[in-house]
């Protein structure tokens, strides 16, 4: 940030991604394919009017809300929302080792894998149809950037050759206490300029690649992203109603001035949104919920949210 004018129009550059909330029809399927496919254990959940509200994670970290909706509609691939939740991995083995027990799953389908560079990912859909990455970073002196954007490719990843050099008994044991995040989360949108003008200027994230209008990165910090937005299945989308699929969006930022920060971003657009103190909710031009938290979100919140 060089100046007062920048500070207010970007993200803090330690804000990262939270638990996202996924509403599902089937919350008994669902909640076990994340366990036993992506290692997240039950943390608590709560009933609120007709619906049922649990928390997943991993070492007592939430990574993702499950809501169980059944009377809503599923969600039409071709309509805004989510494009895929991406799950970050500390090393190749920990990675290999959810890789190996989500593949194994026969509900959730394994859908490919991509050397980005700047990361290694393998792909899967759950039960619901939702988008699953499981991914590792390189370290970040192994990230080339050319006029402002990090370069950034899809090619062919092996994953049985992935497996055998990087799978070991004990990473996979240790995957359920193995602490997690959150590293990006990516969506479907119905145009680009209309997503940078919400995640971009109103969010304050910084644009770190583009695809021309089928796509943008972007992020707080640095990072080659914390948010995506395609158009690839969703080109000229509007509003969605309610349905099965991607229910919140969560960003923790470190303090309440950027919280203020965003507030302010949010009403030059004209934005709605709601503020209790230590959280802003805003929804994106799709109706997608966007929480934007203080740190130490509790799992009490969480079930509120």
């Amino acid at each position: 940030m060089v100046n007062g004018e920048v500070a207010e129009r970007v993200i803090n550059p330690a804000a990262g991604m939270d638990a996202v909330t996924l509403r599902v029809g089937d919350l008994e399927l669902m909640s076990s394919y994340y366990e036993n496919a992506i290692a997240l254990v039950p943390i608590e959940e709560k009933s609120r009017g007709g619906e049922v509200h649990r928390v997943l994670g991993r070492a007592g970290v939430p990574l993702m809300r499950l809501v169980a909706t059944p009377g809503l509609p599923a969600g039409d691939p071709r309509q805004a929302g989510m494009f895929h939740t991406a799950f970050l991995f500390e090393n190749r083995a920990s990675l290999a080792a959810t890789v190996y027990r989500a593949a194994r799953d026969a509900r959730g389908q394994y859908v490919g894998s991509g050397d980005h560079l700047v990361s290694e990912a393998f792909y899967f859909t759950d039960p619901e149809g939702n988008g699953i990455e499981l991914y590792v970073d390189r370290p970040r002196d192994q990230w080339t950037w050319k006029d402002g954007q990090v370069e950034m490719a899809t090619l062919y990843i092996d994953p049985n050759k992935f497996l055998q050099d990087n799978l070991n008994q004990e990473s996979v044991d240790a995957a359920p206490v193995t602490a997690g995040i959150i590293g990006h989360v990516h969506l479907q949108v119905g145009d680009i300029p209309t997503a940078r003008r919400f995640y971009i200027d109103g969010i304050g994230f910084d644009p770190t690649s583009s695809l021309g209008d089928q796509a943008v990165f972007a992020s707080a910090g640095g990072y080659h992203h914390h948010v995506a937005m395609n158009t690839w299945n969703s080109r000229g989308a509007g509003p969605r109603a309610a349905s099965l699929g991607l229910g919140n969006v969560a960003i923790i930022v470190p303090g309440r001035e950027d919280l203020d920060a965003f507030v302010a971003r949010l009403s030059a657009q004209g934005i709605s949104h709601s503020d209790n103190g230590t959280s802003v909710v805003a929804a994106d031009p799709w109706n997608t919920q966007v929480s934007v938290s203080l740190p130490g979100v509790s799992v009490d919140e969480l079930l509120l949210r």
